[in-house]
């Protein structure tokens, strides 16, 4: 049988950039499906390896196909596969786990320590077919928007983050006005939350967190945090932190303005040997919850109901374009003038 080629995005080399290659379709193998790809979007990780930055020199081995964000419908299906059927609409969970260690057995598997990642250490998802794990398969409810589910990998990390502690009637403060903290902002206002605080140095960023229902935005290169506190009738400080922006002086303002016995969920990686004020925390009794990724699996249903029940998050998207116009897409993800950028595979060459 001949080999069938596909449309795809590749870091071919170390160094800056990316390339639309031809490379072959794969095929499912033992417990896999293939999934024709519909739409997918450009996360904060893809940005870091197309940049080829510190984190891809250490991370990435070229040539990769990238992606881990995406929709489509399921195309073939590999031996033993039995819960699913062609033609329904899917995305997949993007840490592909070992599913015997102490965390995957106990139902964690987001903390499994032999996680290979989607578009990271295998290839991804920027491609007109992509290959997965039946297991890895998240179905899609009817009626969600595909351009939702093309980033709900990324909603997912917010999803986790905001839902990680309870915030009903409380003052939260999101550290970071990326996608990502964009809709955890979403997110907590629809959970109950009384205020929703952003802080950014990014003006464009912070606007479309007040689209995204924030009650207030700080850039902190003009504003004090702390004026805030009078405004929004708040006595000691914030009930609820979520750090978004892996930037050391966020992370520092917000545990210098928590009140006691406030809870952070911390997602943005920060760099290494960052100092910190463990006094701070020890005095003020917080709670600090590292996040990774999302709960396997009960974080997806999360987002699906969510979008069901009337979520909207549709302002994060700030392009559409076709895939073969994703070096358009990069520079508006690096420009910072940027939300969700979503590529469309459903018009261009196809696989032969």
């Amino acid at each position: 049988m001949a080999q069938s080629y596909m449309d795809a995005i590749v870091k071919p080399a170390p160094g800056k950039g990316l390339e639309l290659r031809r490379v072959p379709v794969p095929e499912p193998g033992l417990g896999e499906v293939r999934i024709r790809i519909h739409k997918t979007a450009i996360c904060g990780t893809d940005v870091h390896i197309y940049n080829w930055d510190a984190w891809s020199v250490q991370n990435i081995k070229p040539p990769l196909v990238i992606g881990h964000e995406y929709v489509g419908e399921i195309d073939a299906l590999g031996p033993g596969v039995t819960a699913y059927k062609p033609g329904e609409i899917v995305s997949g969970e993007g840490h592909i786990v070992c599913g015997h260690c102490r965390n995957c057995r106990a139902g964690n598997g987001q903390w499994c320590h032999e996680t290979h990642g989607v578009g990271v250490n295998r290839d991804g998802a920027f491609a007109q077919y992509i290959v997965i794990p039946a297991s890895n398969v998240i179905r899609i409810n009817p009626g969600i928007d595909e351009e939702i589910v093309s980033f709900f990998d990324a909603f997912g990390n917010a999803t986790h983050t905001a839902l990680m502690f309870d915030v009903v009637g409380e003052d939260v403060l999101v550290s970071g006005a990326g996608p990502i903290g964009m809709m955890a902002v979403a997110i907590a206002k629809k959970n109950g939350a009384r205020s929703v605080v952003v802080t950014d140095v990014n003006d464009f960023r912070l606007e479309l967190c007040k689209k995204m229902g924030a009650t207030r935005t700080v850039n902190v290169q003009r504003e004090r945090l702390e004026d805030v506190f009078a405004e929004r009738h708040m006595v000691e400080g914030f009930d609820i932190g979520m750090e978004m922006s892996g930037s050391p002086q966020a992370l520092k303002s917000m545990i210098s303005n928590m009140r006691n016995g406030g809870k952070i969920a911390l997602l943005g990686f920060q760099p290494p040997d960052v100092p910190t004020d463990w006094n701070q925390i020890i005095f003020k009794g917080l709670c600090i919850q590292g996040v990774y990724g999302r709960r396997m699996y009960e974080t997806w249903y999360k987002m699906m109901t969510m979008i069901e029940g009337g979520l909207d998050i549709s302002p994060v998207i700030t392009h559409r374009l076709p895939y073969t116009r994703f070096e358009e897409g990069f520079a508006a993800m690096n420009s910072g003038k940027a939300g969700k950028v979503v590529l469309d595979w459903t018009k261009g060459a196809d696989a032969s």
